[in-house]
């Protein structure tokens, strides 16, 4: 009896260990390809959130080909179906899978990337299957989505590492510790960026963050304010922030907070800009940044999807 009573658990155990709480489709809006998140098993209307990237050629998953394999965007759509809500996360154009031929690097801008997240936000809007609507950015994905979040309606706001200082200074403070030479010549251009004005000249040490092709991009960028922007929603929103982000300081989350006091503000202690725990040393903390199969940080799915069902 004990030997049936074996073979009949683990006929049925498989099924239940590979059973999937989640179910994944690929869509296209205009020439940009996103990933849609569904639960399995629930039923009804059900909230939705549009997952935002990061700056950079980071794609869907929070990957890219110069050196970042996190699968950060991936793991927590996933963890978020497992809660019952649904995510639509994208590759932003000229990224990943939303490769256009015709589009170069000088043509885009931040406008650009807010339009198509405003375009992606409309169409989860008209969607009967999803009851409510959300925004989740990502350090740059966060202003993207304030900016989209004041034109279309949505149900809350979600910053996850989101800068509150214009570009500029955030990239400035990031700089420090480089030569003097360095630091000036990128304050001046900066400076000139700030008037609407690109550079003919930048120097080795600099061309890969302000080589020509970027700079119009950056004109836009700098120009916006993440916390003027974040003061203007009136939807509930919730600031993330982990204390070992190497990237984007707690300052930022303080910032935000300040110009948003109704703002939640989630500080997760050991957490880093690619949502892992680290240690606080800067070695250990970049070593996670290659290493898709690390779990989230913990505490980070149930923030976010309490956040959610609360204002559902």
């Amino acid at each position: 009896m004990k030997f049936l009573m074996m073979a009949f658990v683990l006929g049925v155990l498989p099924w239940v260990v590979f059973a999937q709480a989640f179910k994944e489709e690929t869509i296209k809006l205009d020439s940009i390809e996103g990933s849609l998140m569904m639960p399995a098993l629930v039923k009804g209307a059900i909230p939705v959130a549009l997952i935002i990237a990061g700056s950079g050629p980071t794609d869907r998953n929070g990957n890219n080909p110069v050196g970042l394999q996190t699968n950060a965007y991936k793991k927590l759509a996933e963890g978020l179906a497992e809660q019952g809500i649904a995510t639509l996360r994208y590759d932003k154009r000229g990224i990943g899978k939303s490769q256009i031929v015709e589009l170069d690097e000088a043509d885009l801008n931040i406008d650009i990337f807010i339009d198509d997240a405003v375009k992606w936000l409309e169409k989860l809007r008209k969607d009967r299957r999803f009851s409510s609507l959300f925004i989740a950015g990502h350090s740059e994905g966060s202003l993207i989505g304030m900016m989209a979040a004041q034109r279309v309606k949505i149900n809350g706001f979600i910053s996850v590492a989101g800068p509150a200082r214009p570009a500029d200074e955030l990239i400035m403070e990031q700089l420090k510790g480089q030569p003097e030479i360095v630091t000036k010549e990128a304050a001046a251009i900066f400076s000139e960026l700030k008037k609407g004005r690109v550079v003919d000249s930048v120097s080795i040490y600099l061309y890969s963050l302000f080589r020509p092709s970027v700079q119009p991009y950056m004109v836009s960028w700098v120009a916006l304010d993440p916390a003027a922007e974040f003061a203007k929603l009136s939807v509930p929103t919730l600031i993330i922030q982990g204390t070992h982000d190497i990237q984007v300081p707690i300052l930022e989350a303080e910032l935000l907070h300040k110009a948003q006091p109704r703002s939640q503000l989630a500080l997760m202690e050991g957490m880093n800009h690619i949502l892992r725990k680290c240690e606080a040393d800067r070695s250990s903390n970049l070593a996670t940044y290659s290493q898709p199969d690390l779990p989230l940080f913990e505490g980070l799915l149930k923030t976010v999807s309490t956040f959610i069902k609360l204002y559902k």
